[in-house]
């Protein structure tokens, strides 16, 4: 696997990110819900990352890019809806196509993890997946996510919830 960098979103991505969406979208839409037409255009990334890094600087989210060696995204992970009462949040992530099956999807979970811990002291974190989306469920319980039993899921009969102590 080549070299990768995490880092957190800044307001200076707009361009890469766009251009990491846009490579991807048909890909990404495979297995998440689609994003709003308006969301494909600079302005709509801008405003996507500064409502991302309003909700960092409020402790409500912690979102992070991967990058290969050119600087390039390459993928995305975030921690949302962090909940400080519940010490808990849920965590995201999706790899561009042309990287997948380097392991980037676990090192990026394995670093919402990690960052879930020393960052933000969480003592669980949730998943949601597709049910057709076997390699994300494989992700997560390669780092320990369990998933729920059926009857506690909150979710729709489409998805499965992950959990994960920690």
């Amino acid at each position: 696997m080549s070299p990768v960098r995490i880092r957190t979103l800044q307001s200076t991505d707009a361009e890469a990110l766009l251009a990491f969406e846009m490579d991807n979208r048909e890909w990404f839409e495979r297995f998440i819900d689609a994003r709003d037409a308006a969301f494909y255009t600079v302005l709509g990334v801008t405003d996507h990352i500064t409502a991302y890094l309003s909700g960092f600087t409020a402790g409500t989210w912690h979102p992070f890019v991967l990058e290969d060696v050119d600087g390039k995204i390459v993928g995305r992970a975030n921690l949302k809806g962090i909940d400080m009462s519940e010490r808990s949040a849920e965590v995201g992530y999706r790899i561009a196509q042309s990287a997948c099956g380097r392991g980037l999807a676990t090192l990026a979970v394995r670093h919402l993890i990690q960052e879930a811990q020393l960052h933000w002291n969480l003592k669980q974190l949730v998943a949601n997946v597709y049910a057709g989306n076997m390699g994300s469920a494989k992700v997560l319980e390669r780092c320990g996510f369990l998933i729920e039993p059926l009857s506690r899921q909150e979710t729709t009969e489409h998805e499965y919830r992950f959990d994960l102590s920690i």
